[in-house]
């Protein structure tokens, strides 16, 4: 009996002992994002009798029978798809801020702004040469903020772009490191320290192509993931597949995986292709302004007379923002006057024609309503993005609260282990005490 009761005691501390290393590796990680909380599963030693023993009525203590890692499939893909719509908010944000500074830093208003002004000005002494002077610097100097505009949205989507193939690559490296994670969870020991490991590395890997991708994953009898990444397997067991990158004609973003087209749903890439597509309209918005700048610039240069008395001759060159330019090179050949005019005149009838040709639905309305529509566009998405934001933070609080380790009930385990522990030695201690006491009958 004193044997059996050495034994019972010896084994309850034993599990008492991995049960208090366990606590202590929750306590340890209980700041670990990427860590869920293990639990220790115990199970009765099955006594395997013996010669003139009953196997039923022999008892034989304890062992620790499984970690079990804290899991909630659910909480997890809702994580994952939350983090997913995050990341493409972020991602389509960061691009249009960024295309709204290129625009807003090249200051095309102020400069049709300062251009208008300067013909106002010369109104006052249209014959002035300082004063047409001015006129025709303010002019270079509007056709090159156009040119600045155009080359910071070229530099803005060469970021993007820049972005967008890092995340490929990352994609491509964590779907490859998921499928060695899949071939070491099916050589680990069910319930063991290295399967709730591997578990973790899984769930943080799928994490991390879900923020970039938006993928998809569903789980085997083991744990090993297949992901799927718009309707194409990314990763299945221990093989896994391509993601590349090509532009459609509107600028956003093409993917494909294995060479089939995959269609993104969330995650950064799918934004930094929602952002390449506002930053292509809003290019277009652009050639647009310059070149009704041109046309209506040109038209009334065309219809009216230099100082000289010769018909006024194109103000600005070029088709577009990128490439519009002052073709004056003098301020003599500003044609102030109406066609027809003498040499000399005075007049400023097509002075005010050119004033004109900027305000009354010309470039200056249009590109107050480009910055008036770019900003509001970029209100809205701040507006969505900080609702996702709230939405994916409390999905990350639930799963924590679902499998992250509570600093309490890891206390409580703490004490109760210790109890356990230290019953464990009295039990051993009486046993001890009670063969002594046999022994000494013997005597």
């Amino acid at each position: 009996m004193s044997s059996n009761l050495l034994l019972i005691g010896k084994s309850g501390a034993m599990a008492a002992r991995s049960g208090l290393e366990l606590t202590a590796q929750n306590i340890a990680n209980s700041s670990n994002p990427t860590y869920a909380r293990r639990t220790l599963a115990m199970a009765e030693v099955a006594a395997k009798g013996g010669i003139a023993m009953e196997p039923g009525a022999t008892l034989s203590g304890v062992r620790p029978d499984q970690i079990l890692r804290t899991n909630s499939l659910f909480l997890q893909n809702e994580a994952r798809r939350t983090g997913g719509d995050l990341a493409r908010a972020d991602a389509e944000l960061r691009g249009l801020t960024n295309a709204e500074a290129a625009v807003e830093q090249a200051g095309i208003f102020p400069a049709l702004v300062d251009f208008e002004a300067s013909l106002a000005r010369l109104a006052s002494d249209p014959l002035d040469g300082s004063l047409r002077t001015a006129v025709l610097e303010d002019g270079r100097r509007l056709a090159q903020t156009f040119q600045i505009a155009t080359n910071a949205l070229d530099v803005a989507e060469a970021d993007i772009i820049f972005g967008a193939d890092a995340g490929v690559d990352q994609v491509n490296l964590l779907a490859g490191e998921l499928a060695r994670t899949n071939a070491a969870i099916a050589r680990a020991g069910p319930g063991s320290t290295n399967m709730a490991v591997l578990h973790d590395q899984r769930d943080a890997l799928l994490k991390g192509m879900a923020d970039i991708a938006g993928v998809t994953a569903t789980f085997d009898n083991l744990g090993r993931a297949t992901v799927r990444l718009g309707g194409e397997v990314l990763v299945s067991g221990v093989d896994s597949f391509t993601l590349t990158r090509s532009s459609n004609p509107d600028g956003s973003f093409a993917f494909a995986v294995a060479g089939q087209p995959a269609t993104l749903t969330s995650g950064s890439l799918v934004g930094g292709s929602q952002a390449m597509r506002a930053i292509g309209e809003l290019r277009t918005e652009l050639d647009d302004i310059a070149a009704l700048l041109i046309t209506r610039v040109n038209t009334a240069q065309g219809n009216g007379a230099a100082p000289d008395g010769s018909a006024g001759q194109p103000f600005f060159s070029g088709s577009g923002a990128a490439d519009i330019a002052l073709a004056l090179t003098s301020g003599n050949q500003i044609a102030t006057a109406p066609a027809g005019s003498p040499p000399g005149s005075r007049e400023t009838g097509n002075l005010m024609a050119l004033r004109d040709a900027l305000a009354n639905g010309g470039p200056s309305s249009a590109t107050d309503a480009m910055l008036f529509k770019l900003s509001s566009g970029i209100a809205a998405r701040t507006v969505t993005r900080d609702g996702l934001r709230t939405i994916a933070d409390t999905a990350a609080v639930a799963l924590a609260a679902e499998t992250g380790v509570d600093l309490d009930q890891e206390a409580a385990n703490l004490l109760r282990y210790q109890q356990m522990f230290e019953a464990s030695g009295r039990i051993m201690q009486t046993a001890t005490e009670i063969f002594d006491t046999i022994l000494g009958i013997g005597r």
